[in-house]
Order: structure tokens, then C-alpha cells, then sequence
């Protein structure tokens, strides 16, 4: 079905529902807003641009979605992705391929294929996520060290020689807030789950660096000041030839918006015992990413940590996403100065930990007791996202996965029929 669940959930609203999506909402965002930040400014976009996206994407993906405590908005595993169509065809490119994304998956939906990514190979799902996390954790090393490195190499076997290249200008303070800001995110956690340990943690070490007068970049000293207000709507660059150029990117952009997305309305299924609707989740990632475009926001997604946020804080329905959006917000209208003073370095510290987090180290000793094809595949899809390319990763990966499923299809013993005994 390709009615949202937004319209389901509203049949039996109350008062108590409501409070427990407002409280479950405000947590989210608490927990959001500085993932927004340090995502869009780890992507080689602009902290405007994620805040942007949080609130756009966001908003569409709970108002539209298929999943009752879905929560949308820029992840992690868009990054690497973001941060290479950048660096091919500017940021102009970056929005044409957002919103071609978002077209392919408005048709997918319509077609009702989101079911059909549920014959993606989970091992490969699993190596490119792990490979992602890789590449995020290397990305953050140059402002965790407090380094000055004036071209750093994307490829990340020329990164780590120009990193110890700069070891010189390492800085004992930028390291010592972005450790502090990561311990004090892992206690926060164990010790406090229901506080918003991110941005508490943030402002901790940031708020030391001010006070101590310590030589560490913030955004405001990187970026400028954030702005207070939403951008208008503007329509990217458009050209037959500029469509082809950016399309590989585009079909990579949504099937990772698609497989992240489904991926995370299962695991809030798991959470809750609810069922999503696979083909109104497709649609609404694909309304959100043309939104996003639309506003000059990044690629969007279902984010699977916030959306276990959003259910460990005890959200009910789509209105607490929705009122995430809102919050990030009104905190962008009336708190741009002081978030503006985040510091870099506690920004890399959260990438890092969100890095760990995503590539799931738990459940390596599973994965690698599993059949000897899928370790392959893992190990294969993870190894080429690193080295080689994304789109070379999930070409070969899913390819290979698909072939693999038929052969064991056709070598599978057929089932015993007594009637032929």
C-alpha cells in the first residue's frame, strides 16, 4: 500500500499519544541535530546543508513513510557518497542527482518495488557498511589530531602517508576535546540512555575549549555563522547532458536511500512489533529527496539510530518524527550562534563513534562463522568500497550476490514427492 501511516495513526490519536511523541520528538532532536552537522560538514558540504536536510527530509519521511517511528534525515552512509559527487561535479551536482534519486524512487515505489530489495544479498549490505564506516572513521583523523594537511587525498591508501606527512602540526588540545567528547558520549550512554548524550557531550567539551581559551577550530571559525532561516526553493542546473553525467550517482543515491530506509523500518518493526509499508516508505524517501534537492539539502534516509532513539524515547507515531523536524527548527531559528561554536575536533569524535557504531564490530564474529560465499561476499563488497569505488562495490557486490542465489537455486535437491515412490 502507498497510503502513509501517518493516516492510520491518526484514527485513534489522543492526548497520551501525543505527549509521548512530543517527549520522544524533542529527544530525537536533541540527538539529531549535531549528527546533521557533522554529516553534512564530513560530506564536504556546509552545516547549513544538513540542518537543512534534517528538517525538509525529515519532516516528508515521518509524513509520508510507511513506518510508525521512522526518523529521516542525512546518515552516515551517505558521506563517501556525497562527499564524491562533490568533488566530480560540485555541489550543483550534487542537488541534480539528489533529486534525480528522488524521482527513481518515487517510480519505484509507484511500481511497488520495494519489496524486491529484500533480495539484496544482507552480506553485502553488511561488507559496504562496514567499508563505509572505514572510510568515515580515516575522513575524521585530520580534525581529531588537530592536523594541517592543505590537500588531503581522498583515496584512503594515499590518505593515512599525507596525514603522517603533517604529524608536526599535530594538536595535544583538538585531540583532547574530541577524546573527551567520545568518553563522555560512551558514559552518557550507559549511564544516562534516555538523555540526549550527543549534544550534551558536544557542549561539555566545547563549551572547555571557550572557557580555556584553547586553539581548536569551530564551526562558526570554519563555516561562517549558520544562518537563522530556511533557504528558498531553487531548481539545480538542467541539461540532457548534465542528467547522464550525474545518473550513475543518482542510482547510486537511491538504492542506498532505499536499502537504509527498509533496512531501518525493520528494525523498528523488530523494536515494536508494528509492520511497515515497504512501497509508502520507497515513496516517501523519494518525496523527501526531491524536497531536500528542492531547499539545497543533502541525500536523505531512514537513520537507524535515531529511529531507535525515537522508540527507546518512547515514540508512538509519525507525529514524533515530525515534530523532530520542527524542533531542529526552531533551534536553528533562535540558536544558531551558540551551535555555531561547536568544535571541530568534538565533531570528529562523534563521526568516529558513529563510524564504530554503524559498522556493528558485535556482530563481526556472527558474519564470520557464516557459509564460506558469504564471507566472501562481505569481505569482497567490504575491501572494494575501501579501495576501489563505491559504485564498483555495490555493482559487484549485488551481481555477484544475485548469482550466487541462483546457483544454490538450481543446485538445491528437489523435494521428496512420495507420490513418485
Amino acid at each position: 500500500m502507498l497510503r502513509p501511516q501517518l493516516l492510520t495513526s491518526l484514527r485513534t490519536y489522543s492526548p497520551a499519544v501525543f505527549r509521548a511523541d512530543l517527549f520522544a520528538g524533542i529527544t530525537v532532536a536533541m540527538v539529531a541535530l549535531p549528527l546533521s552537522l557533522a554529516i553534512a560538514i564530513a560530506s564536504g558540504a556546509t552545516p547549513a546543508q544538513g540542518l537543512v536536510t534534517a528538517i525538509i527530509a525529515g519532516f516528508i519521511i515521518s509524513a509520508l513513510g510507511g513506518s510508525t517511528v521512522q526518523i529521516g534525515g542525512p546518515t552516515g552512509a551517505f558521506i563517501v557518497v556525497v562527499a564524491g559527487v562533490i568533488a566530480q561535479h560540485g555541489y550543483d551536482g550534487l542537488i541534480l542527482a539528489t533529486a534525480m534519486a528522488g524521482v527513481i524512487l518515487l517510480v519505484a515505489g509507484w511500481l511497488r518495488a520495494g519489496s524486491l530489495i529484500a533480495h539484496v544479498p544482507e552480506a553485502v549490505v553488511n561488507g559496504f557498511t562496514i567499508g563505509i564506516a572505514v572510510l568515515i572513521a580515516a575522513s575524521q583523523l585530520k580534525d581529531l589530531l588537530g592536523l594541517s594537511v592543505l590537500n588531503e587525498p581522498a583515496e584512503l591508501l594515499h590518505k593515512f602517508p599525507a596525514l603522517w606527512a603533517a604529524r608536526d602540526t599535530f594538536s595535544l588540545s583538538a585531540f583532547a576535546i574530541g577524546f573527551a567528547t567520545m568518553v563522555l558520549i560512551i558514559l552518557f550512554r550507559r549511564a544516562a540512555p534516555r538523555l540526549p548524550g550527543l549534544i550534551v557531550a558536544m557542549a561539555i567539551t566545547s563549551g572547555a575549549a571557550v572557557l580555556l581559551s584553547l586553539p581548536v577550530e569551530t564551526i562558526e571559525a570554519r563555516f561562517g555563522a549558520l544562518p537563522d532561516t530556511l533557504p528558498l526553493p531553487a531548481l539545480p542546473e538542467l541539461s540532457l547532458a548534465r542528467i547522464f553525467e550525474v545518473l550513475p550517482s543518482a542510482l547510486i543515491i537511491a538504492f542506498l536511500a532505499g536499502i537504509e530506509s527498509l533496512l531501518s523500518a525493520v528494525v523498528a518493526d523488530r523494536m515494536t512489533g508494528a509492520r511497515h509499508k515497504p512501497n509508502a516508505e520507497v515513496v516517501a524517501q523519494g518525496a523527501a529527496n526531491l524536497a531536500s534537492a528542492a531547499f539545497g539539502g543533502l541525500p536523505a534516509t531512514g537513520a537507524i539510530a535515531r529511529t531507535a532513539t525515537n522508540v527507546r524515547a518512547g515514540g508512538k507515531t509519525p507525529v514524533a518524527g515530525m515534530i523532530h523536524a520542527v524542533i531542529i527548527l526552531a533551534m536553528m531559528m533562535l540558536a544558531a550562534g551558540p551551535t555555531g561554536m561547536l568544535a571541530m575536533p568534538a565533531m570528529a569524535g562523534l563521526l568516529i563513534l558513529t563510524a564504530w557504531n554503524m559498522a556493528e564490530p558485535h556482530k563481526w564474529g556472527v558474519w564470520m562463522r557464516e557459509r564460506p560465499s558469504d564471507r566472501m561476499l562481505l569481505l569482497l563488497t567490504m575491501a572494494l568500497t575501501v579501495l576501489v569505488d563505491l559504485t564498483v562495490a555495490i555493482g559487484v557486490g549485488v551481481a555477484l550476490g544475485l548469482a550466487l542465489k541462483l546457483r544454490e537455486g538450481r543446485t538445491r535437491p528437489e523435494p521428496f514427492d512420495p507420490r513418485q515412490h
